[in-house]
Parts: C-alpha cells; structure tokens; sequence
C-alpha cells in the first residue's frame, strides 16, 4: 500500500515569488491579473550589445535586505532569488519547523542553468589574475544544486533533499518530486525554481536556441499562438512554495490554498515541437489520471505558450486531443507572455497565478497578444471572473521534456 493510499497529500500552504513584475505574491498577482507587461530592453551591465534584446528583468529586488551577507558572498543571483522567495513561502504559510525535528522537513528544487554570473565572474578572475584570486565558492555557486543547498541550511531544514535538472519542465517536476516525498511521510517539503540567465556568458549560451526571439520591440517580442510569434523573450525569477501534508496543516489551522492532485511527464527530444503534440497531450492524460479528473472538470489551463509557431500549434493540438470536445471551451492563458519565460521558475509562476486565479475566481489574460491564430478560447485582453476548481498547468522544455500538472482549489479549514 502506498502512502498516498494510506491517506496522505500534498498541499500548498505557502506562496513565495520574485517576479520580473513583482516581489511577493501580492505584488505578483496584482500585475498579473491586470495583465501588466514588464517586457524590455535588456539594462545588465555587459548584455546591451548582443542580439538578444528583450527580456523581463527582476528590477524591484534588494537581496541586501532579505538575505544575510555571509549568504550573499557564497552564491549566485539565481540562488538570490530561490532563498527569497523560500522565505517568503514559508512566512505565507505561518510555518515554524519542529527544532526537535529537523529531518521533517525537505527541500527540493529544479535548475536549467545554474549560476552562470557567479561562474563568469571567477572564470575572469582566473584568465585575468590567476589562480589565487578565484574565490573559495566558484566550486558550489554555479552548481544546479546550489539552491537547495543553501535554503536547506539557512532554514535547518535535513529532510529530504534534491535538485530536479529535467529542462524547462522542472519546474512541475520538481512540485511532483516534493509530493510525492509528503506522500511517503515528510511533513513538508520547500520546493520551486528560481533563474537568473541574463549575464553575459549564460546569454550567449542561450543564443544557440533558434526558439529565443531576437526582436527588439518589447511589445512584439514574444507573442505566442499568434501569427507574429517569432519565439521567446526569456526571464529571470521564479516562485518557491510550502508543501504540506494536509492533516498536519489542518491541525495546525493553516490555510491549504490548493490540492497537488495529478502530474504528468514525458520526453520527445530537443526542438521537436511537431512531436510534442503526442508527448504532451500523455502528460496531461497522465496527470489527469492521477488526479481522477475528467477532460470536462478541467476549469482553465496555463499554457506552455513558447511563442514558436509549430510549437503553439503543436500545444493547442495536444490539448484537443486530451481534452477532446472540453478543449473548446476551456479557458488558456498565458501570463508568461507579459513577463518572459524564466525556464524553470516559468512554470512555478504559473502554478503560483494558477493558485491565486482559483482563489480570486479570475482568469488573468495574456498581455500584448490580441489575435489568436490557434483553435484555442485565449483570455486576452484584460481579466474576467470565473469560477475556478480545477487548473491545468502545462510546460515544455526546449530538450524536450513534457510536464503537465493538475492543481485543485483548497477548501476551508
């Protein structure tokens, strides 16, 4: 018999983001459901004369006043952004540890591209002025790992621990991991993704993606499932949230804000976007499966939405095909569109809006796109009410992972 049969499941209790339009859950959802777009031009220092133009830069964050300095100095802005955010997820939740419990509580986090402007910065140091002035953490800070690392010891958390390296898809695969990690008798478990790729040498990495859009209009470089898509504007950022096991939530009257109730995964090979119709319309069948969904419960879908026109057209496929007549009415949207895409944090701040929509009973649009050329009911424009149980949260990897995740509204302690 397996944990979950014997009862357990996870829930979400705490939100923690930091958003290129927001910092904190609040200033997050205001933007997005307004369907705010902070897509610009790129301002870091040694980014402005390469092809890549327009991302969504993380603006209103002072790591200074959040994390303590010993912290600073040992890792990179994209572990900045996760130990922030954890913070903030477990401040939301009203969650204090057992100190006579340490191993109750995991931390589990996914990673695209590590920390590439800590990496930069020493490998310079290295050619420049040799050896001796590489700093003693150039051997953890770039490391996908790092993340968990320091959110583990900083909250004395010595439960369950890992990092997800599964492409763009972490992200779900990462809240999949942690569940089932509370399925099997962890108490709680800090989980989420956080990237910072725009410095120098992780964006020129990122030029090799003939998916990355090039434009250098804000408000027409990324524009997915219409006839001007020309690929994606890429983002910094991500969302860390608490996971619980329900009853000891409940017993300690913490609000469940939503249900893990179903996960998805599959793999069809880098740049495949044709072949992602069938890989992900398994994930989702798969997830809705586990979460004993019908195609028709499905009440709003966040999208993968890469802005390249065979994947869009592949994605709105692969949802008519596992929703069957449900995906013609079925509301998607795509906030990402107004935000970039922060590789793995991009679908944790999908599943954060995704948290928030079911909550507030609102379907937030997605920004700068108005003429859909895709058989897809796009909430564009602005936001409208609905009521919302059911969300579908989808994510594709440009190697070609699929992930599709099933969340259900929390109900009333």
């Amino acid at each position: 018999m397996t944990s979950r049969q014997q009862g357990r499941r996870a829930v979400i209790t705490g939100l923690g983001v930091v958003a290129p339009n927001g910092v904190g859950a609040d200033a997050f959802w205001k933007a997005t459901r307004q369907g705010v777009s902070v897509l610009d031009r790129i301002s870091r220092e040694g980014c402005t004369e390469l092809p890549l133009k327009v991302a969504g830069e993380v603006r209103d964050f002072e790591p200074q006043s959040l994390i303590d300095s010993r912290y600073l100095v040992q890792t990179d802005r994209f572990t900045h952004y996760a130990m922030a955010a954890a913070d903030l997820a477990v401040e939301d939740a009203g969650f204090r540890p057992d100190p006579e419990r340490p191993f109750a509580v995991g931390v589990v986090t996914a990673a695209g591209s590590g920390g590439g402007e800590f990496g930069q910065r020493e490998l310079q140091q290295l050619w420049g002025q040799g050896p001796r002035f590489v700093g003693p953490y150039q051997s953890i800070a770039w490391f996908y790992a790092a993340s968990t690392g320091q959110i583990s010891i900083r909250g004395g958390y010595k439960g369950p621990c890992g990092v997800v390296a599964s492409d763009e898809a972490g992200g779900l695969d990462a809240l999949a991991h942690a569940a089932r990690s509370v399925e099997r008798g962890t108490d709680a478990v800090v989980v989420g993704a956080a990237e910072a790729p725009l410095a120098p040498y992780s964006m020129v990495c990122q030029l090799g993606y003939p998916e990355l859009s090039l434009a250098d209009r804000p408000d027409a470089a990324y524009l997915p499932f219409t006839a001007r898509a020309c690929g994606f504007s890429p983002a910094e950022g991500g969302a860390m949230l608490l996971l619980e096991e329900e009853s000891a939530a409940r017993r300690r009257g913490a609000t469940v804000r939503a249900h893990l109730a179903g996960h998805g995964a599959t793999f069809t090979g880098a740049s495949r976007w044709e072949e992602s119709r069938e890989g992900l319309a398994a994930a989702i069948r798969i997830a809705l499966d586990e979460a004993r969904i019908a195609p028709e419960e499905v009440d709003v879908v966040f999208a993968d939405a890469l802005g390249v026109p065979a994947a869009d057209r592949a994605e709105a496929l692969a949802l008519a095909d596992a929703l069957g007549p449900a995906a013609e009415r079925v509301p998607v949207t795509a906030p990402k569109s107004g935000t970039g895409r922060a590789y793995c944090g991009a679908p944790m701040l999908d599943v954060t809006a995704a948290v928030l929509a079911m909550e507030d009973g609102v379907l937030p649009p997605t920004p700068n796109v108005t003429e859909v050329c895709h058989d897809l009911a796009l909430v564009t424009d602005r936001a409208r009410p609905a009521e919302l149980r059911t969300a579908l949260v989808l994510s594709r990897g440009l190697m070609g992972s699929n992930s599709a995740l099933v969340l259900r509204r929390g109900e009333p302690t």
